[in-house]
């Protein structure tokens, strides 16, 4: 365990009971904004100063967004919740016996606790893939993506070697859930309408976007309409598709597939899977499947006012989900907006109630005018689900200059045909690769 720098972390007193909030994510946020008014005094922690809206992270690594159309400041959204304090650090531990975290600015005593601090890569226990292969799960990943990507190209145009071209020109990219598919539209959209135009002494028919997963289909979570569509939709991108295909080792250069292949790119970017991620302290029967236990109040197994929501939390108590939710921002939201009213219920001697998730879909993207969603029995592609995903999406996003931003990129992306973000801002250097702990 990390020692921390101070005793304790300097917060005024105050009448009312301390609820300390780990993680600015979608449920963390939404739990707060709800308690705003209630007798509480609050404490976020989050070692970012912003809120990141994930689903849209393929585009700013695809160069279809800045990554300001994406975060919104975290105290800027909550200014107006009462008695609210925002302290930007690290949480290392938790004692659930004494009530206190731990944290690279000091110590902090509570007397409710909520752990929302949502998920990582999960890469299986490989280490050469958690080496070299490339994440999405945070900004500053998608940005070192970004560049990478576009430093290949630049070097590209002017190397003779033609392994280093192959290894430059050919992009893998590994899971096919919704990430996965995304990512592999984009970058087909990239090579199929602007990289030409771009780089017009390149050879685009030696560029290979490659998805590989290990399933016997893609969209594994969606119905059998949804995968089948979105294979189509990508071939039309020049996208090659290996189902029942895993990725055994990865050195940087050289992906080796289980079947015996092998791929020459420099550009691994993973999509396979993801994994809760929380401070240390608690015990290990508290713990299932890298997943805080939760009962259908949300609150941790063997702890008293300690709970978890979103990804981290692992609920067996809806009998619709016995083995947890999936790890959705839809299912991290309805859990924080419940806690809330929990919350807000035993803080008046009233009985909590348990959480049930009610599922409104599922939906991915493939580019422009090819998308898929599932809406309970119905099922769309196509244009009509391209305009579902877009408006979801969009009004999902924190705050109005964002979704303002977004729609204005989206607009003139779309009648242009141009992604007007290919800049290399900060160049990245291979070995710099930023760690998810």
């Amino acid at each position: 365990m990390k020692e921390a720098n101070q005793k304790n972390i300097p917060i005024p007193a105050s009448k009312y009971p301390r609820l300390i909030v780990i993680g600015g994510g979608f449920a963390g946020v939404k739990l707060i904004k709800k308690l705003s008014k209630q007798p509480l005094q609050i404490v976020l922690f989050d070692r970012n100063n912003y809120h990141t809206f994930q689903p849209l992270l393929y585009q700013v690594a695809t160069a279809g967004l800045e990554p300001d159309s994406i975060a919104d400041p975290l105290r800027k959204q909550l200014e107006p919740v009462r008695d609210f304090f925002f302290r930007m650090a690290e949480v290392y531990s938790i004692n659930h016996q004494e009530k206190y975290i731990t944290t690279e600015i000091g110590d902090m005593s509570f007397d409710y606790l909520v752990i929302a601090t949502g998920s990582k890569t999960n890469y299986f226990g490989n280490e050469s893939i958690m080496t070299h292969a490339f994440p999405l799960k945070q900004i500053p990943q998608a940005l070192d993506l970004r560049s990478h990507i576009l430093q290949n190209f630049e070097a590209a145009t002017i190397t003779t070697d033609p392994d280093k071209m192959e290894c430059m020109m050919n992009l893998a990219i590994v899971g096919g859930g919704p990430t996965g598919v995304e990512v592999a539209g984009a970058l087909g959209e990239l090579k199929k309408n602007i990289l030409p135009a771009d780089y017009p002494e390149l050879d685009f028919d030696k560029m290979n976007i490659i998805l590989l997963e290990g399933a016997d289909k893609l969209l594994s979570a969606m119905s059998g309409f949804a995968s089948k569509r979105a294979l189509k939709y990508l071939k039309k991108f020049d996208v090659e598709v290996r189902l029942k295909t895993l990725v055994t080792s990865y050195d940087g250069i050289t992906a080796k597939l289980n079947n015996g292949d092998e791929i020459k790119t420099c550009t691994l970017i993973w999509a396979a899977g993801v994994q809760g991620n929380y401070p240390d302290g608690l015990e290990d029967d508290m713990v299932e499947r890298g997943r805080l236990k939760v009962d259908g109040f949300n609150k941790i197994e063997g702890t008293d006012n300690i709970y978890a929501i979103g990804d981290i939390a692992l609920m067996k108590a809806d009998e619709d989900y016995p083995n947890g939710h999936p790890m959705l921002a839809p299912v991290a939201i309805q859990q924080g907006d419940h806690l809330a009213s929990n919350i807000a219920k035993m803080l008046k001697g009233k009985e909590p109630k348990k959480f049930k998730y009610k599922d409104k879909g599922s939906m991915a993207t493939i580019g422009r005018n090819k998308a898929v969603v599932d809406m309970g029995k119905l099922r769309f592609g196509g244009f009509v689900a391209w305009l579902i995903w877009m408006f979801i999406h969009l009004i999902s996003i924190i705050g109005f200059r964002n979704r303002l931003i977004v729609f204005s990129n989206w607009v003139w992306n779309y009648f242009t045909y141009d992604k007007g973000t290919r800049l290399i801002i900060r160049k990245f250097i291979p070995g710099n690769k930023i760690k998810e702990e």
